[in-house]
């Protein structure tokens, strides 16, 4: 068990006020979105029993990120992110009635669910950008590392509540009650965002440059750093070939361990509480020194524990290997947006990380989408050992940077 002094970093974090009701707010909002992401994976299946639907929504979802993410950053760097935040979710209000109302009414099919997850993943860059604009705004910059992976322990913890109150749900009450709850914990969410007194006046817009020309400058920043680009390389290559096997789950608990709705919400929380763990441990860490060899071993233990996940037929195994998945996944992301973001000016903050949303959740799209045409030619479990091996060799090329990577990174001022 942490100690008291282990735990101080999270506590401050908390006492200020602006950050508690951030994730007051989006705390129950990020259980009932986990809830509704079980709810369509498993609707998807149900349909279709096709690892090729599985990831063409999964692609749906997540491929608008590869587009709108920048022009998303360069946006919430000129406005009000909390302002952008309630529209934003309002949205997400209105997306999860319909998918209820039509699930209950008995008139979805996989062509409609396509095109709500477009709708969903055009708005969710909106949505994302602005919690990262937010987050930092809320603490001092010496807080900012431990306030990021606690806000990134709080969504994995999510993964884990969320898809075991689905799987309690689903049974009971029917699918379409996965997404009722999350729209009324959206309104939670907006009423929370009502009550924050954050102060974005000093945001004006970029004269002399249109958006496109703000984002030419962030990918040039990034293409020049030391540190972020590495770092984001070997988080494309995990988003790309890796992180897909998380919308693939209900393929593998419909087909590899015929285990069903259970089974599904099994692996699903077993990733949420690997990830939450780790989080758990760089918030108490309180620091982003030794961040870049933790990102760095991250990557090779997420190849690791992935051909150990494919290797098996047996659902407690994989389970196993689906925490570790989690915890390595996570210690990636995490770190990496703890870097980034203490690295970071504010007036770049919104697009750079704009582009790292575009890696983190956008690029998972490509990769699902393709990942899913092979594994139905070869099944989940070869697609996914040879997706781990592509990921291997990207590491080979970030490993011998990691020192000069780390003093590039390793600092509580902007570069």
């Amino acid at each position: 068990m942490a100690s008291p002094a282990s735990l101080s970093p999270i506590v401050r974090v908390f006492r200020h006020r602006e950050y508690a009701y951030f994730m007051g707010g989006m705390t129950p909002n990020l259980v009932t979105l986990w809830m509704q992401r079980v709810g369509v994976g498993w609707l998807a299946w149900e349909l279709t029993h096709s690892p090729t639907w599985l990831g063409v929504i999964a692609a749906a979802d997540l491929a608008p990120m590869i587009f709108l993410a920048p022009i998303a950053g360069a946006y919430t760097d000129r406005s009000n992110p909390v302002v952008q935040q309630i529209v934003t979710q309002w949205l997400n209000v209105v997306h999860a009635v319909a998918l209820a109302g039509l699930v209950f009414a008995g008139w979805m099919t996989i062509e409609i669910l396509f095109v709500l997850s477009v709708m969903y993943g055009c708005v969710h860059p909106f949505t994302s950008t602005a919690r990262h604009a937010i987050v930092p705004r809320t603490v001092p910059r010496t807080e900012i590392g431990t306030a990021i992976a606690v806000d990134s322990a709080l969504f994995n913890g999510s993964r884990f509540v969320g898809p075991a109150i689905a799987a309690v749900l689903i049974p009971i009450g029917g699918i379409e009650l996965t997404f009722a709850v999350n729209a009324a914990a959206c309104v939670i969410f907006i009423v929370a965002l009502h009550m924050m007194r954050l102060d974005f006046s000093d945001r004006v817009p970029h004269k002399g440059r249109r958006i496109l020309g703000d984002i030419g400058v962030a990918l040039g920043y990034v293409r020049g750093h030391p540190g972020i680009f590495p770092i984001f390389v070997i988080m494309a290559a995990a988003s790309i070939f890796l992180r897909p096997v998380q919308d693939m789950l209900p393929g593998f608990a419909g087909a590899v361990f015929e285990a069903g709705a259970t089974g599904l919400a099994w692996l699903t929380s077993s990733m949420g509480v690997g990830a939450m763990l780790s989080a758990a441990w760089i918030a108490t860490r309180g620091r982003v020194a030794g961040l870049t060899t933790i990102v760095v071993s991250g990557c090779a233990g997420l190849c690791l524990a992935t051909f150990g996940f494919v290797a098996t037929a047996n659902l407690g195994v994989a389970v196993a290997f689906g925490l570790l998945s989690g915890f390595a996944l996570n210690t990636m992301s995490t770190g990496i947006q703890a870097l980034t973001q203490s690295a970071l000016s504010d007036d770049l903050r919104g697009r750079v990380m704009g582009l790292y949303t575009v890696i983190y959740r956008g690029l998972p799209a490509v990769g699902a989408l393709g990942l899913g045409a092979v594994a139905e030619t070869f099944g989940l479990r070869w697609a996914f050992a040879g997706a781990a091996a592509m990921t291997l060799a990207v590491w080979f090329w970030v490993a011998p940077r990691r020192r000069s990577m780390a003093a590039a990174l390793e600092t509580d001022r902007p570069a």
